[in-house]
């Protein structure tokens, strides 16, 4: 049986079987499909268009906004379907920090369903890497979950472990532009050569998109011809 086919009949049997689907992670109805009830689903805030196609920050009028026209980040565009905001925002935070592996599987399926069609030309679909002592402390890297449920669904291929962090950087929350980007110096690393490829990096959430634009740039120059970013959802607070 191909390949397409196999994967179209195994979403058919769990979409229609409960034992494979969760009550709402919202509001707990059995009326669910993926962790959702079509009114919390409906709930959540989308990303405002129009918005930069490269970065993803919404504008008055469609174009390029001002930022990625005298200073573009390394990646080409930048795919975050959802604004990072409640509540959202407390089911990613419960995810990440609370170890709330439960909640991998729905807010997966919002990337699937929210997120414009992955390029036929990429050829790598990766996660963004975790620190060795932040992997340790959670035990799992949540956009490990994102990136494998799109791989899996585009049937492209996942490479986990592709690129890694060369030092355990301090937590961005609290840090303005010039400091993410000072912060994230020779933080990463590309384990080999990606001549002529397209890779698509995956992350939870975009704040100012420097950790994707920094990682951008050493894929690129190990020889990536295209990147493209991927968030679940994209913060619009500005961040000098």
């Amino acid at each position: 049986m191909p390949r397409a086919m196999l994967s179209n009949l195994l979403g058919a049997i769990i979409d229609t079987c409960p034992i494979f689907n969760q009550p709402c992670v919202l509001c707990a109805s059995r009326r669910a499909r993926h962790g959702w009830c079509q009114p919390c689903r409906d709930s959540l805030t989308r990303l405002p268009s129009p918005h930069c196609p490269r970065c993803a920050t919404p504008l008055l009028q469609p174009g390029l906004c001002g930022r990625c026209q005298h200073h573009p980040p390394a990646f080409d565009a930048l795919h975050a379907p959802l604004v990072f905001c409640y509540p959202l925002d407390a089911l990613i935070h419960a995810f990440k920090y609370g170890k709330r592996l439960e909640l991998a599987g729905a807010l997966s399926t919002l990337l699937l369903q929210f997120a414009p069609p992955l390029p036929l030309d990429t050829d790598l679909v990766i996660p963004v890497p975790l620190s060795k002592e932040r992997l340790a402390d959670r035990g799992f890297n949540q956009s490990d979950e994102l990136a494998r449920a799109l791989a899996g669904t585009m049937a492209q291929r996942f490479v986990p472990d592709l690129c890694g962090r060369k030092r355990n950087t301090p937590s961005q929350t609290h840090l303005n532009l010039r400091e993410r980007r000072r912060n994230l110096q020779n933080a990463f690393c590309v384990k080999s050569r990606l001549d002529g490829l397209s890779v698509a990096i995956v992350d939870d959430v975009a704040t100012t998109g420097t950790t994707l634009d920094t990682l951008a740039v050493m894929l690129k120059k190990q020889g990536a011809k295209r990147v493209e970013a991927w968030a679940l959802a994209r913060t619009l607070t500005i961040i000098t």
